[in-house]
Parts: structure tokens; C-alpha cells; sequence
């Protein structure tokens, strides 16, 4: 248990660029596929498909596709933020501000200005040289039997998420969630590239491999006196 506990512990978002000669190998995707085969879904739909792109020249077509950023993005994001280490402390949640453009940072910008003169991006800058790429999709046509916005379905691809992040922690690679690939633009090139059925939807992607460089940052958890209650809520 408390290997498991450690483990969970040092679990944490490599944003920095991967070493591209540093291949995940056969074995390590094996093992990485088989946390997820095992992960627990509702009513064991297991509703989704894993696409594991690592040829170099796929990877880089994906990552001459351009995005933009958008303003919801922006205004949502800069709600999590902390200026100082000491507020993200005290706060216990969310990210520092540094970890984004100052333009990014006051809760009162004007996003939409900020998002409209934005040049666009090209997934490469979110790839950063990374060797593998899992994109995990899902049928929407699909749902967990009386499950209102399939919360079941999303939480089940949560638990694929955390089982695929272990596993790859566990064999000392690097892990980010990349959600702009689920966006239209991105999803909308990815699919073309990697022949995505038209039923499926890309949920998010992962990129895999061996950080080039350490990327400490300051990763903070609530303590559980302040999420925990017992015997009837609390107040929070």
C-alpha cells in the first residue's frame, strides 16, 4: 500500500519537452495497455478505443496542425491561478500563474481580444518532441444504462486515464493529458491523419515519453480536513 500511495504521490503533468530519441518501447506499451484493459468502466461498457501513434512522420503531421487558443479557455483557466507560491499554499488547489503568459493571468482580461489576436498554434508545441502519442476515443452514441450526460461514460474514461497514468509512471516515463486534442480543430486534422471512424470522438490524448530535462513545479492537495465530512456535510 504504501508503494501504491508513493506512486500516486509522484504522479504529476511532464509539460516539459521529451527526448524524441528516447522511444517508449514495445513492452513498456504493452504493460501501459494492460492497466487500462483492466480499468473499471459502468456496467463494464468499456467504451473506449486507444490509438497508439509512434511513427515519426504521423507525429509530425499531427503536429503541423494549428489551433487557437480560445477565450473560454482563458477566462476558466486564470480562475485557477495563484500569482505567489504562498497563496497556492494556502489555497491548496489550482496552478501557478507562472506557468502561463502574464496576459493569461488577470481574472478580468479581455479574453476575447486576447484569444482573437492570438496567432495560431501548431500541436507540435504541445507534442514538445515527444516519441508516442495515445489518443483515447469514445462512441457518444453510447451511454451507461440511465446515466444523464453519460457522467458514468466520463468518469469511466477518467478511470482509463488514471490507470494508463499509473502505469506509465510505474515504468518511469512521462505522461501529459492533452485535452486541445479533443477540440474541432485539432480533432478534426487528428482525424483525417489517423483515420478516425466518423462515430468515434477523440476524449484526450497522451503524450508518452522521457522528459529531456527535470520540470519541478509546485503541486499542492488540499488537506482532507478540508474536503472530508463526516456523518453529514459540513460546510466547505
Amino acid at each position: 500500500m504504501n508503494a501504491l500511495l508513493e506512486l500516486i504521490r509522484a504522479r504529476q503533468s511532464e509539460r516539459t519537452a521529451y527526448d524524441p530519441g528516447r522511444v517508449v518501447t514495445q513492452d513498456q506499451l504493452d504493460l501501459i495497455i494492460e492497466a487500462a484493459r483492466w480499468a473499471p468502466t459502468a456496467h463494464n461498457m468499456q467504451n473506449f478505443e486507444i490509438v497508439v501513434v509512434d511513427d515519426p512522420a504521423m507525429l509530425q503531421a499531427i503536429g503541423a496542425i494549428e489551433t487557437r487558443t480560445s477565450a473560454v479557455f482563458l477566462r476558466e483557466n486564470a480562475r485557477q491561478l495563484s500569482a505567489t507560491e504562498a497563496a497556492l499554499r494556502r489555497r491548496g488547489a489550482g496552478v501557478m500563474a507562472s506557468m502561463f503568459p502574464p496576459a493569461w493571468r488577470a481574472p478580468d482580461a479581455d479574453f476575447e481580444a486576447i484569444a482573437a489576436a492570438a496567432p495560431p498554434v501548431p500541436l507540435s508545441h504541445s507534442l514538445q518532441g515527444a516519441p508516442c502519442l495515445l489518443l483515447v476515443l469514445y462512441d457518444p452514441r453510447q451511454r451507461a444504462p440511465a446515466s444523464k450526460g453519460d457522467v458514468l461514460g466520463f468518469i469511466s474514461l477518467g478511470c482509463v486515464m488514471q490507470n494508463l497514468w499509473l502505469a506509465a509512471g510505474s515504468l518511469g516515463l512521462g505522461l501529459q493529458v492533452l485535452s486541445v486534442f479533443s477540440g474541432a480543430a485539432a480533432e478534426a486534422g487528428v482525424r483525417r491523419i489517423v483515420g478516425v471512424p466518423a462515430e468515434l470522438k477523440i476524449a484526450y490524448a497522451l503524450r508518452l515519453g522521457h522528459p529531456a530535462a527535470d520540470h519541478p513545479y509546485v503541486r499542492v492537495r488540499r488537506p482532507p480536513e478540508r474536503f472530508v465530512h463526516r456523518n453529514g456535510y459540513a460546510g466547505g
